[in-house]
């Protein structure tokens, strides 16, 4: 079986969890230490994914680019984000400003991939009560954002939805 290479980001404000859920999904693993991204880190994982209406799975390489969440590095940021195919979009469910930015997220992926797919992850999950889950899940997706194909309510901690964006994400760039 050929592996085909899918270059995707994680974009998202410091501290939201992107690297977490990265480590999460490549070693199944969880740290509460933070350590902050320094310009790019890139992580490779391949799964298995059938494609909308074929039945044979084709084997996907993930090329999986945490990018610094820090704003001095947004000026750079469009030149990590080139080439690729998707974007996972990290909001922190305990801080409403990393929620409020998913938009400028967005905004900045698509400037530079007009034709790549994003989802949206609602991180931390695990700190968060289900009716302000639930709330903020429907207020995102109330806001109707241009190429976002789902919104999930994840945790690095727990793993809950974590393995099912990646998979998501990987069926999109086929």
């Amino acid at each position: 079986m050929a592996v085909i290479s899918r270059k995707i980001c994680m974009v998202g404000d410091f501290s939201v969890g992107k690297t977490s859920l990265i480590r999460r999904f490549v070693e199944e693993k969880f740290s509460d230490r933070y350590l902050s991204t320094v310009g790019v880190k890139i992580s490779r994982k391949a799964v298995e994914v059938a494609p909308e209406g074929e039945t044979t799975p084709k084997k996907i390489q993930l090329l999986i680019w945490d990018l610094e969440g820090h704003t001095k590095f947004k000026s750079i940021a469009p030149s990590y984000l080139q080439g690729a195919k998707g974007s996972l979009i990290v909001a922190d469910v305990t801080r409403g400003e990393t929620i409020e930015r998913i938009q400028d997220h967005i905004d900045l992926f698509l400037s530079v991939n007009p034709q790549g797919w994003t989802i949206v992850a609602l991180n931390k999950s695990d700190l968060a009560d289900a009716d302000k889950l639930a709330h903020l899940r429907q207020t995102v997706e109330s806001k109707q954002y241009e190429r976002v194909v789902s919104i999930y309510v994840t945790s690095a901690k727990t793993g809950d939805n974590v393995d099912l964006i990646f998979q998501e994400i990987a069926k999109l760039t086929v």
